[in-house]
C-alpha cells in the first residue's frame, strides 16, 4: 500500500514508515505542492495512492466522489511529526486492511 502524504504532513514520515508503506511519497518530492487538491486527487488515483491528511477537504472529496482514492484523516491536531509516524505504525494493519475494504474514508486519531 503506497500512501500519498498531503502538504500538511512532514517529508520526514516517507522515510519513517517505509518499512509499512513501501512506495510511499510526499506531494513536495513529486513536484505537487502547490498543486490544487483536485489534481492531488487525480494524481492519487492515477498512480495507486491512498491521500493521508490533515485537511478536510479530502475527506469532503471522498464523499462526492467516491474512491479511489481512499483518503486516511489524520485528526490529532497539531501534534508532532513523531506523533503522525507513531499514530500511522501503530495502525498499520488497520491501514492494510482499510486498503481492501469498501470504506473511502478512514479517521485515525
Amino acid at each position: 500500500m503506497k500512501l500519498l502524504f498531503d502538504e500538511n504532513l512532514s517529508r520526514r514520515l516517507v522515510p519513517d514508515l517505509d518499512h509499512d508503506f513501501p512506495g510511499s511519497q510526499h506531494v513536495a518530492t513529486l513536484g505537487l505542492e502547490t498543486a490544487t487538491d483536485a489534481d492531488i486527487w487525480a494524481y492519487a488515483s492515477e498512480h495507486g495512492y491512498v491521500i493521508v491528511s490533515k485537511d478536510s477537504d479530502f475527506q469532503f472529496m471522498s464523499a462526492r466522489l467516491g474512491a479511489p482514492p481512499k483518503v486516511i484523516m489524520i485528526q490529532i491536531g497539531n501534534r508532532s511529526t513523531s506523533a503522525v509516524r507513531d499514530l500511522l505504525g501503530a495502525h498499520a494493519d488497520v491501514i492494510r486492511d482499510f486498503e481492501k475494504s469498501d470504506d473511502s474514508v478512514l479517521i485515525l486519531g
